[in-house]
């Protein structure tokens, strides 16, 4: 099977441990549904399970990328043990190791995550999961959080549009990438 990279690139944010795989696999599939890349920190959890669905989804465009941490700040050359999870297609490794509570930080891939994104979906996570969610709207992309029990998502930003369906996730960036899988 060929795939083309697409022009659209969706980030989905989540859960490094957690995989959520109800709301990973509607965000997989109507992802390759709409012919978009998908762009993921490459681990486990819900970028695991997002990243599974969407490959084993027939799909002619959009690839899964992962953005990689390093190790550790002494240890820059080898990727953090358990990355890029066996569905990355793409893998950026960089340089930098920090997550979780660390996510704001400089050091943190977290900023590349939001800035090579066209727009993002968040789904349920933790510290990491709300510091992408923050960044977004620092960089001013459009995000909407996605989560069908809205206790998951209480500790992301205010500001950010919730919704608890997948048909309101997809209408979501039909109105921000326009013209997708119509």
């Amino acid at each position: 099977m060929k795939v083309e990279l697409s022009p659209k690139t969706v980030g989905v944010f989540g859960s490094g441990a957690d995989r959520h795989d109800e709301l990973a696999r509607d965000v997989g599939g109507a992802l390759a549904e709409l012919g978009v890349n998908l762009l993921t920190g490459g681990g486990g959890g819900v970028m695991t399970s997002v990243s599974e669905t969407f490959t084993t989804e027939r799909r002619t465009r959009g690839i899964c990328i992962g953005i990689i941490p390093c190790a550790s700040e002494k240890d820059r050359r080898t990727p953090k043990p358990g990355y890029p999870n066996r569905f990355v297609e793409l893998a950026i490794h960089t340089h930098l190791p920090y997550s979780g509570e660390q996510g704001m930080d400089d050091l943190s891939r977290n900023h590349i995550n939001v800035l090579s994104c066209a727009v993002a979906i968040a789904l349920p996570g933790g510290p990491g999961t709300a510091a992408e969610a923050a960044l977004a709207i620092e960089y001013a992309k459009p995000i909407v959080a996605y989560s069908r029990d809205p206790s998951l998502i209480e500790h992301f930003p205010e500001s950010i549009m919730r919704v608890d369906n997948i048909d309101d996730v997809k209408r979501f960036l039909r109105a921000h990438l326009g013209g997708l899988g119509e």
